[in-house]
């Protein structure tokens, strides 16, 4: 342990936080660590510090004192009040050019609020989304920073040492000016809620569709990742269906209360999306389904009255199985799709300035939504960096269209069974959408200059028309 200031700082040694920090340590970077709970802070250095160059703040002050001038820190805590409550505890001990780094799930216009104020007092302020859970943390995530190009430049060289690698490259790279890394973050995450709805329907109808156990579940999962669908979320369904409660003897799957909660990202991602006017169905689902799925109650209340079709699948399962597979790689696909197109119109709508074959790059290794898919993504947005959306991307779109007819192939199995899967219903009905040069938006203009003298647009003549719809 050197006698110098250490290199980085911080805060919040919660599983997230404490693993970053060994990660950092074991690449050589000096970290000072500063919990508010003190004892969290003794806990972590006796027994996960060792000997690395880690050094303990008990205040605020004795952590901010082994830090090197200008110094840099990063906040690992819950989004929100927590993060405000750790600068104000942290501002009156910094001076001009020191720099902090919010490493949590925050909300992109917090970002953009905190740092404008923490530039009028001289700070810079680092934006670092960071995916890849405890794991990735502890090994190796994708990181996704943005803020002022200064401060990044000036904690790149650590960014790169901790970031996962894929083919020798780290997964970081600067996004942008203001809050562009917590809005890809963000993004990301709602791409994550996306492809977790889908790999839950697939489950559901290989399950009671298919009457499979969860072993025999498991199965087609673990072969699904030996192939296009191979990805982080795939790869650790086998696992989690083969999982034997301790207890019961019984799949753990299986015993555990089906309603999903979220943390809000999802949510902002659809609400990001409605506000820019960019479609993300696949998103927007798979917020809605987890919230139905709080609304316990009521559907236990509802499954003892509503009927519906026995969920007895009458076909070649085998053949079902292939086509379920193939059209899971088409919803992937498509919510890929959705999200970076928000992207698209969010870089836009705030300069940021991204470049998605960049981001595509950084999520190929150590994040959650990390796929083998990615590689086609990186290589669309490398051949096109202006590509308004991945289906008119040749080889992709082609990849996508020619499983279409195993994505309804699904859909209509899973109407006959009496199974919701919303997420591949609604990949399915983007899809078409996209793909309709007329669609049927022109009666609902109609309507709404009927009722409420809204005017509409014709195709023949420009400008804005009103019409008398009645006689009266």
């Amino acid at each position: 342990m050197s006698n110098k200031g250490c290199d980085l700082g911080l805060v919040g040694l919660g599983a997230m936080g404490r693993n970053l920090v060994l990660n950092l340590a074991d690449h050589g970077v000096a970290v000072a660590v500063y919990n508010r709970t003190p004892a969290r802070t003794r806990e972590f250095m006796d027994r996960e510090a060792g000997d690395r160059d880690i050094r303990a703040g008990y205040t605020p002050a004795e952590f901010v004192g082994h830090l090197q001038q200008p110094r840099a820190v990063i906040i690992m805590v819950a989004a929100g009040e927590p993060v405000d409550a750790v600068i104000d505890e942290l501002l009156p001990l910094l001076t001009s050019r020191d720099l902090l780094i919010d490493g949590g799930n925050s909300y992109f216009k917090d970002t953009d609020r905190r740092g404008r104020a923490l530039a009028a007092k001289g700070l810079l302020y680092l934006g670092l989304g960071i995916s890849g859970g405890e794991q990735g943390a502890r090994h190796g995530p994708s990181l996704m920073p943005g803020g002022p190009r200064e401060a990044y430049d000036r904690v790149r060289p650590i960014l790169d040492a901790v970031a996962a690698k894929v083919q020798g490259e780290p997964c970081v790279a600067y996004l942008g000016g203001g809050a562009a890394g917590h809005y890809v973050k963000m993004v990301h995450n709602g791409i994550e809620y996306a492809v977790m709805e889908l790999l839950a329907e697939s489950y559901d109808l290989l399950r009671r569709g298919l009457g499979l156990n969860p072993g025999e579940v498991a199965g087609i999962f673990e072969e699904w990742n030996r192939g296009e669908l191979a990805s982080y979320l795939v790869e650790i369904t086998g696992p989690i269906l083969r999982r034997l409660d301790e207890k019961t003897g019984e799949p753990l799957i299986d015993l555990i209360l089906d309603q999903a909660r979220q943390k809000g990202t999802g949510k902002w991602t659809s609400q990001e999306a409605m506000d820019l006017q960019v479609p993300t169905p696949c998103i927007d689902t798979a917020v809605m389904m987890r919230d139905l799925s709080g609304f316990k109650a009521e559907r236990d209340a509802a499954s003892g009255v509503l009927e519906g079709p026995a969920p007895v699948f009458p076909g070649d399962r085998q053949a079902f199985v292939g086509q379920l597979g193939r059209g899971l790689y088409a919803g992937m696909a498509l919510a890929f799709a959705q999200g970076l197109a928000l992207l698209r119109q969010a870089s836009q709508a705030y300069d940021y300035g991204l470049e998605l074959a960049e981001v595509a790059r950084i999520w190929r290794g150590g994040c959650i939504i990390r796929a083998a898919l990615l590689e086609d993504i990186w290589a669309a947005f490398r051949a096109d960096p202006e590509l308004p959306n991945l289906l008119l991307a040749p080889h992709l779109g082609w990849e996508v269209m020619a499983r279409m007819p195993d994505l309804r192939a699904v859909v209509r199995a899973a109407g006959d069974l009496g199974i919701p899967a919303p997420g591949l219903m609604v990949s399915l009905a983007y899809y078409d959408a996209f793909r309709s040069a007329r669609l049927p938006s022109n009666l609902i203009q109609a309507q709404r200059d009927y009722f409420g003298a809204h005017g509409f647009e014709r195709t023949d003549l420009p400008g804005a028309f009103h019409t008398k719809w009645t006689n009266d």
